[in-house]
């Protein structure tokens, strides 16, 4: 276990291997072995372990959960849900059990199942402040955000110190000047230390509700203060995201565009990509109501396919591999993949915003498959992100320094991808999508190779779950509200501004 914590992890396989050597029968050698091997990106290894392993000892919890990690990492979702419906028939009376079973539903993309977990495990024990938290995120995937907003107060009662509770409570509707919670959330920040890990989400709570109150020199000033705080506690350079995006553009270059054969759209896969906060959610959400298509969520497939062929999870070995990588081989990996998802319409939605590092190798593995990317005013879009707390991932987003220089590397690379397949990627501009919701959504539409339906502009009434910072904004009609909020805080943004007009970077008019 230290090793596998220092990431020795070739040191860590000799000694689980060891270990089981002289302790045959010993579940906690299989489970760190198979841990170790997932480090090493032997997947394949891992799902076999836990497999041999499941049938010596089929109702141990521990090596269930480890089976569908490995199924998931494997790409055979079918097997990993199947036995992750074995483990929630196990878990019933069990409410931490269930806890683990629902977050492996989540990374499945099954938010009723999970939902299903969390509300079982409130009636066990209603007063874990933990289980009610994780209770009210699901009501919020489900669409029941007057409940979720309940049992964040519930949380909160229980447990005072829950900071996203506070945090996430205040993102659920639009404070007023007779219902915030402002002044509870200012004397909570007051008892902590400087530097307290509740600072952050306090801090992105007050900069939320103090903005619905039009107070924007008050929000700002949260909000700088909440990034800051969260920006410290990051081992973070964005100089590595930078150069790994110049070295795409260089590896991915013309010579590889000219064996990328043309191909028309059909149905199948569609990615829609982008920066988080360009209206990603909005856009999956209007194909998905379509009858011939229907969403997979933010999957990792595409990216999993990948490293499982290159053998690496070195971001930079697996880089450079991936340039040599079987196109075929990938496309069929991908679709293999998602197909055990279940899914039964003729089309299917990849909405992972950070697909748009992958367009070159899904223009050859994938050909025929419709890209919608989503674009956004560059400082609308940069304060979009900055003004999110996110649960993981973009480290980028809590310095506005570290934005610019993220988003000048991202826009190089889109326009690369545009100048190598050119017509292949549907650009769509989330401010013309609000101007003209119709015109721009049948554009989207007749892009993913699909005949126009009415439903498409009633994307507020699917039903389907969501699980994005989006979830509550997209169970709205289409809306006016973030359209060049940037404006709001011009001053405050102004080193932004800047930095990315000298770099080149057009502002629309």
């Amino acid at each position: 276990m230290q090793l596998l914590g220092r990431q020795r992890v070739d040191e860590a396989v000799q000694a689980c291997l060891a270990f089981a050597q002289s302790n045959p029968d010993s579940i906690d050698a299989v489970l760190l072995l198979g841990k170790a091997r997932q480090m090493q990106g032997r997947f394949e290894d891992m799902l076999t372990l836990s497999e041999t392993a499941l049938r010596r000892n089929p109702r141990d919890p521990d090596l269930q959960l480890q089976f569908v990690e490995a199924a998931q990492f494997c790409g055979r979702h079918d097997r990993a849900l199947e036995q992750l419906a074995q483990a929630e028939r196990s878990a019933r009376n069990h409410a931490g059990l269930l806890q683990r079973v629902a977050k492996l539903y989540v990374k499945a993309g099954k938010y009723e199942g999970a939902h299903r977990c969390y509300l079982r495990a409130a009636e066990l024990d209603g007063n874990n402040p933990h289980y009610l938290h994780n209770l009210a995120s699901s009501f919020i995937f489900m669409g029941d955000l007057t409940q979720a907003e309940h049992t964040y107060a519930k949380v909160i009662s229980l447990a005072p110190d829950h900071y996203d509770a506070w945090h996430n409570r205040s993102t659920l509707r639009k404070q007023t000047a007779d219902s915030n919670h402002i002044r509870e959330l200012e004397q909570a920040l007051n008892s902590l230390a400087p530097g307290h890990a509740g600072e952050t989400p306090l801090c992105y709570a007050l900069a939320k509700e103090y903005e619905d109150l039009s107070e924007y020199e008050l929000a700002f000033s949260w909000l700088q203060r909440g990034a800051g705080v969260q920006r410290r506690r990051l081992a973070y350079d964005v100089r590595t995201d930078v150069s790994m995006m110049q070295r795409i553009a260089e590896l991915f270059d013309r010579a590889y565009a000219d064996t990328v054969g043309v191909a028309p759209v059909r149905p199948g896969p569609i990615f829609v990509l982008g920066l988080p906060r360009s209206g990603t959610t909005l856009v999956d959400r209007i194909i998905s109501s379509h009858s011939k298509a229907e969403s997979a969520g933010e999957i990792d497939d595409f990216a999993m396919a990948m490293t499982r062929l290159c053998w690496s999870l070195d971001k930079r070995q697996l880089l450079e591999a991936s340039v040599r990588v079987d196109p075929d081989q990938l496309g069929q990996s991908y679709l293999r993949s998602v197909a055990s998802y279940g899914l039964n319409k003729p089309c299917f939605i990849d909405k992972t915003p950070i697909n748009y590092l992958y367009i070159g190798l899904i223009a050859k593995a994938l050909p025929g498959a419709a890209i919608v990317h989503l674009r956004r005013h560059p400082v609308d879009s940069c304060l979009a992100m900055y003004r999110t707390l996110f649960q993981a991932g973009y480290p980028f987003s809590y310095d506005l320094a570290d934005l610019a220089e993220y988003y000048i590397a991202y826009d190089a690379l889109m326009r690369h991808w545009q100048s190598l397949f050119p017509g292949a990627v549907l650009d769509v501009a989330y401010e013309e999508l609000v101007d003209s919701p119709e015109r721009l959504s049948r554009k989207i539409i007749a892009h993913c190779g699909l005949d126009w339906e009415p439903a498409c502009l009633e994307f507020d009434v699917n039903a389907a779950p969501v699980a994005t910072a989006s979830a509550a904004q997209v169970r709205r009609p289409i809306y006016r509200d973030a359209l060049a909020r940037w404006r709001r805080f011009e001053n405050q943004l102004a080193p932004l501004i800047e930095r990315l007009q000298k770099a080149g970077i057009a502002f629309p008019a």
